[in-house]
């Protein structure tokens, strides 16, 4: 099995993917990055971010404050109006269509209605990623196994998705998305749909993704998740990112303490 697995990682990480010149670079840096659909009411105004490998990153903000707009913009569904966002030092905006592909290879995507295929089995739907890759079909079926195990669905490939519940359709989501070894997994309201108990499992499920070292960007409006623990936070609000390091706990209580010092 020992074998098979380096096999797998040795055959899914060759091709074309970022240069080893990226190594040292930030995963994601926003500059000066500006994105409307309207000219008197942009999405993302002058907007300045760094994100390092291995960070978890919330985003959140009002509904319609541009938290999927800045998804989009990453995996290229949509591109910036002005300024840059680069990815281990690429412009994104500046990929040819036929280099689009590669730079979702090393993109995991996550959405709130899950995006399954109902009527094929939690297997195909996992598998889709390896197909597009070329992966031999044998270490697909060893791969497949290892991340449905890792997202609490081990035994169930050969059920429909259609008669998942909410919860396990969104690990198959989860699955689906990291089983080709992302560099960075990108979640759109994964938890919208579910239960707060089902949340904060999904919740945990990313965690223990981003502490095996992917970097993982979580867009969500449920502050009931922010205060999970303290995390890296990014808030949209009128086209402005705020950075918040350490949580909003933090934030908050910073912002009383200066209020005391103040009186």
């Amino acid at each position: 099995m020992a074998g098979s697995a380096s096999t797998f990682r040795a055959r899914l990480r060759a091709g074309a993917r970022f240069d080893a010149s990226a190594a040292g670079r930030p995963i994601l840096t926003f500059e000066e990055v500006y994105k409307s659909y309207r000219s008197d009411q942009p999405v993302l105004r002058g907007m300045n971010l760094v994100v390092e490998r291995g960070e978890f990153v919330f985003i959140t903000g009002p509904s319609g404050a541009g938290k999927s707009t800045l998804l989009r913009l990453l995996y290229r569904a949509e591109t910036v109006d002005d300024g840059r966002i680069l990815f281990l030092g690429r412009d994104i905006a500046r990929l040819t269509e036929s280099s689009i592909p590669f730079l979702r290879r090393n993109m995991g995507v996550v959405f709130q209605d899950f995006r399954l295929v109902p009527n094929w089995r939690v297997f195909d739907n996992v598998a889709i990623p390896l197909e597009i890759l070329g992966l031999p079909a044998r270490l697909a079926r060893t791969r497949v196994g290892e991340v449905l195990e890792r997202v609490g669905l081990s035994g169930r490939g050969g059920d429909l998705a259609q008669v998942l519940s909410g919860g396990e359709q969104q690990r198959v989501a989860i699955a689906r998305a990291i089983v080709a070894e992302p560099a960075i997994l990108l979640a759109d309201e994964p938890t919208g749909n579910l239960d707060p108990q089902l949340a904060i499992d999904i919740l945990g499920l990313f965690e223990e993704i981003n502490e095996d070292g992917t970097t993982v960007l979580f867009a969500t409006h449920d502050r009931t998740l922010l205060d999970v623990r303290p995390r890296r936070i990014v808030v949209l609000d009128e086209g402005k990112a705020t950075d918040v390091p350490n949580g909003l706990g933090f934030a908050n209580q910073t912002r009383r303490a200066q209020e005391r010092l103040a009186v």
